[in-house]
């Protein structure tokens, strides 16, 4: 008898089999609602895609990826110290951020000569490794540190793989400001590069950055118009000042944010490059590959709970890799608390050396090839993008589009909406608004108090260019806000703001709603009190009087809350308690809750972020007087 392949026993899967499939598990429950998601740009995720031919994509250089390691201590003895363990241990890439470049998160080297630089890198043998500066507003004046500092080492400024990161648009987007117009800012660029050049120079200068766009909100596709705007912006500085443009893209670099959305990360930094290439053939250049750096997002981490901060920039950095970047810096769990310490470091590249060395992510030049929902949503990205550089394009360029503020209210847009998903935790944050943990012990940080950084910038003077200012936002700090609220009434009082739940009818009635309820509560720091249930609406006042709290949530089934539910309000607000919560939906009772007591519904998709402020207010003025019975 002849073996028969284990595929042909099986009814042959497609498209159509699997949406048959599908309707039986949704009975009824709408297919777009359920199953098809979108980008924050309004891009159409699928459930499932077909297998797709591999797109012309370009790609990194062969090899893995660079293990960039930030180097951003204010003291210049502890940055170096800092330097040479990383580096020691696994990291082949140094990131030095200086103080007052937003990228510094509030501290950052402080080395103001090349004595300074020298000594923060001392030890340091810049040939063997890439170097990426990170100095904002001082970028022309740290470029030219570095120049020296090769002179003074005796060191040929070929040799280095250096990118500089001179930023001035980047400079304008997150503070707002420059020193100068573009039109007097540009041919200083161009003329910096060509002094650089003379000196040996090989490396890229200028970056065109996306985290002030990413931080102050925007899309996928936003971040992208933005950067290659900043990049194209760059280029023509370079071209008008009599540069071969050959030349001049060699001399740009670009940095996309990683975040811990892996399908759409990875398609970012694959459709960057497919800009790029775009920009190229259109300037008549044959195209090569572009430096494409990555940093893990600012806007995902969070303060409380930040051992997940460890999951979300694994995910972020694996993303980047797989993706296509050629360096990908991970900011450490703590960064959101502080200066981290040694071991914080150790975690951010050592994720990387596993995702590398163990894991082989980057064996492969473009593993997302031939994968249909990456190659759908790469391709997507990439006209998306290119709609939003041609806006850019259409209202002068990406100054220009900055100085008039229209860039900044197309991203206001998309935060606005974001924020509203954040409150309503259809976009969750584990540890800060699901999941949080009242009692968790605080993360280790260095104790070192930030650093101001120079004011201003050095990239002209004159009549400055100014604009709003993109924020630099984390999305968990409204709700961090009111831990911050709760810890301050723990240390002063003692105690926590607390609700007390209201539970009706046995445990299972009450569990899954009671268990919802304390969750939610807990994400604005109000301590929960529960207990095993009560059979009627004076038992539960006469507990929530002993209680001490000021607020109240009933919880129970609707079956339940029909018959005990406004008598339970009614006796709880007799009680003193306020506001009254309710666990579950509005349903015909919504109107009799109301006039019961009943403040609101707690619920999954309500603006939580709203009830928690009210009610956290509620609870820190104190219960509210009794009636007397």
């Amino acid at each position: 008898m002849e073996d028969t392949p284990l595929a042909d026993l099986f009814e042959p899967a497609d498209r159509a089999r699997w949406l048959g499939l599908v309707e039986g598990v949704l009975k009824g429950a709408d297919f777009e609602k359920r199953l098809v998601s979108h980008t924050a740009d309004g891009l159409r995720i699928e459930p499932l895609y077909g297998p797709a031919a591999p797109a012309a994509q370009p790609v990194r250089e062969p090899g893995p990826w660079r293990i960039a390691q930030r180097v951003d201590h204010p003291d210049l003895a502890a940055a170096n110290a800092q330097a040479l363990i990383d580096l020691e241990g696994g990291a082949d890439a140094l990131v030095l951020a200086f103080a007052g470049a937003a990228g510094a998160r509030g501290y950052g080297l402080t080395a103001a000569s090349v004595e300074d630089l020298d000594a923060a890198l001392k030890g340091v043998m810049l040939p063997l490794i890439a170097l990426r500066i990170d100095a904002g507003g001082r970028g022309l004046e740290v470029a030219r540190l570095v120049s020296a500092l090769a002179q003074r080492r005796g060191e040929d400024l070929s040799t280095y793989d250096l990118d500089l990161g001179i930023d001035p648009v980047g400079v304008l987007a997150a503070t707002g400001s420059l020193g100068a117009v573009w039109k007097d800012i540009a041919p200083g660029l161009a003329e910096t590069v060509a002094e650089l050049e003379a000196a040996g120079f090989t490396g890229r200068a200028f970056l065109a950055d996306g985290r002030p766009y990413h931080e102050g909100g925007a899309g996928e596709a936003a971040e992208l118009g933005a950067v290659l705007a900043t990049a194209v912006a760059y280029l023509r500085a370079l071209e008008d000042a009599g540069h071969d443009l050959s030349t001049a893209r060699d001399r740009i670099a670009m940095l996309l944010t990683a975040d811990a959305d892996e399908f759409v990360t990875v398609a970012k930094f694959r459709a960057m490059r497919r800009l790029w290439a775009r920009v190229e053939q259109a300037c008549g250049l044959d195209p090569k590959p572009l430096r494409l750096h990555a940093e893990t997002a600012w806007r995902m981490m969070t303060k409380r709970d930040p051992f997940v901060n460890i999951l979300r920039t694994g995910m972020a950095a694996a993303s980047a890799g797989m993706g296509g970047a050629d360096s990908v810096a991970v900011l450490t769990y703590t960064q959101a608390l502080g200066l981290p310490d040694a071991f914080a470091r150790r975690v951010a590249r050592n994720s990387q050396i596993v995702l590398i060395e163990e894991s082989h992510l980057a064996r492969v030049s473009d593993p997302a090839a031939g994968a249909g929902g990456f190659e759908a949503l790469t391709a997507e990205l990439a006209e998306a993008g290119w709609a939003a550089f041609q806006a850019i394009e259409a209202e002068g360029g990406i100054v220009a589009s900055l100085s008039v503020g229209k860039l900044q209210r197309r991203i206001e847009l998309t935060r606005e909406a974001r924020a509203k998903a954040v409150a309503n935790r259809r976009e969750p944050l584990t540890g800060a608004s699901e999941f949080p943990n009242l009692s968790e012990k605080p993360a280790a940080v260095l104790d070192v108090p930030p650093v101001a950084g120079p004011r201003g910038s050095n990239f002209g003077a004159g009549s400055a260019v100014a604009c709003d200012a993109l924020p630099s936002l984390r999305l968990a700090e409204p709700y961090e806000a009111l831990r911050d609220a709760s810890d301050a009434c723990l240390d002063k009082t003692g105690r926590r703001p607390a609700v007390f739940l209201a539970n009706l009818g046995p445990v299972a009635s009450f569990n899954a709603r009671a268990t919802f309820a304390a969750n939610a509560f807990a994400a604005g720091g109000i301590e929960a009190l529960s207990n095993e249930g009560f059979s009627d609406a004076e038992a539960a006042a006469a507990a929530f009087r002993d209680s001490g709290a000021s607020l109240a949530c009933i919880c129970s089934t609707d079956a339940i809350y029909a018959e005990h539910a406004v008598a339970t309000a009614e006796a709880l607000a007799k009680a003193g308690a306020g506001p009254i919560y309710l666990a579950g939906k509005p349903t015909d009772l919504a109107e009799p809750l109301k006039q019961a007591g009943v403040a609101a519904f707690l619920h999954v998709g309500c603006d939580l972020l709203a009830l928690l402020n009210a009610a956290l207010r509620a609870a820190m003025r104190g219960p509210a007087p009794q009636t007397p019975r």
